[in-house]
């Protein structure tokens, strides 16, 4: 009776020892966000952490962490303790942190599972802009002083304004033909662009859809290869005859160190989640591309993606590393 006692004494240690592992989650995880409530980047990751919620069976709370351009949150997102319950989600930006000298967090030092969502650069410029088409209005930037036109769209080294420099250097000008006025974002540099402040706002079209529908504003560009669904009778840079694409990418990434069983488990149920319907047709119906990409896909995707923007950065004059 004693010799049955201990066995069953033993048994119940060792299932008690192994049944936070098998259990995991077993309570709610955390999604860091690296920007403002009801930007694109947090409508992205809200409504994948939707599926995500669904798929992990425990909920998955958004957390908002803002500050330094986006610094903030991915440094906290490196620096959670690797345990599964805290994630997050990257954005471009931490690829040139490094190149523009504002910060020591890139992408080596976080693990990035898998980009989750695109969306495209364009040119967009005000309504009644006498310029019809982005051969028009490159001409027109040919034939000014350097500075004279003038885009926005992010801070000065953000994404938009790699976008604008791209663009430039594609029709044979210098990265920096179009003066940059730093923005807080799309929304601010949009109300810029309608009020003509600005000549061209070089985010993406996703951002302007609303000010699009309104009349108040149009794309004569897409940065990308291909036509997009929502966008249907704006020209790509590939049909302009224009060597340069653009998109701005938001991944789903997490600390360094994450034990191997609770790595699969995490990456295997946000998979799951990018196969959903719901999670995939509300990023399409935003005009965002799901994505989900292998691990060799994203290695190639991140350090090509590195190299370009940190080229225009350079040709930009702003490269510090």
């Amino acid at each position: 009776m004693k010799k049955f006692r201990k066995s069953a004494l033993v048994i119940a240690m060792l299932a008690f020892a192994a049944g936070p592992a098998l259990a995991f989650p077993d309570r709610p995880v955390q999604l860091i966000v690296p920007w403002a409530a009801g930007g694109g980047m947090d409508s992205v990751m809200r409504i994948f952490a939707v599926g995500f919620e669904a798929e992990l069976k425990q909920p998955v709370t958004v957390i908002n962490r803002t500050g330094g351009g986006g610094i903030a949150g991915h440094t906290a997102i490196a620096n959670a303790t690797p345990d599964g319950y805290t994630v997050g989600g990257a954005s471009p930006e931490i690829s040139f942190y490094k190149t523009l000298g504002l910060g020591t967090v890139g992408t080596d030092d976080i693990d990035i599972f898998s980009r989750v969502a695109l969306i495209p650069a364009g040119v967009t410029v005000k309504a009644d802009s006498p310029y019809k088409t982005i051969a028009e209005f490159i001409e027109a930037v040919k034939k000014a002083p350097k500075g004279t036109f003038t885009s926005s769209g992010t801070g000065t080294g953000g994404s938009w304004h790699i976008a604008a420099g791209g663009l430039m250097k594609a029709a044979g000008l210098p990265a920096d033909q179009i003066r940059w006025v730093p923005s807080n974002g799309g929304a601010p540099a949009l109300q810029d662009l309608a009020a003509g402040s600005i000549s061209a706002f070089t985010g993406s079209p996703i951002e302007a859809k609303a000010m699009i529908e309104g009349g108040r504003v149009r794309t004569i560009l897409l940065m990308t290869d291909a036509p997009h669904p929502n966008f249907p009778g704006v020209p790509n840079t590939k049909e302009a005859g224009l060597d340069w694409t653009y998109s701005n990418w938001f991944a789903l990434a997490a600390p360094k160190g994450l034990p191997a069983d609770r790595r699969k488990i995490l990456y295997e149920a946000a998979e799951r989640a990018m196969k959903r319907d719901d999670v995939r047709k509300g990023m399409l119906d935003r005009a965002m591309t799901p994505v989900w990409d292998s691990a060799e896909e994203l290695k190639e995707y991140v350090k090509t993606f590195g190299e370009r923007g940190a080229a225009v950065l350079k040709d930009l004059g702003l490269a510090k590393n």
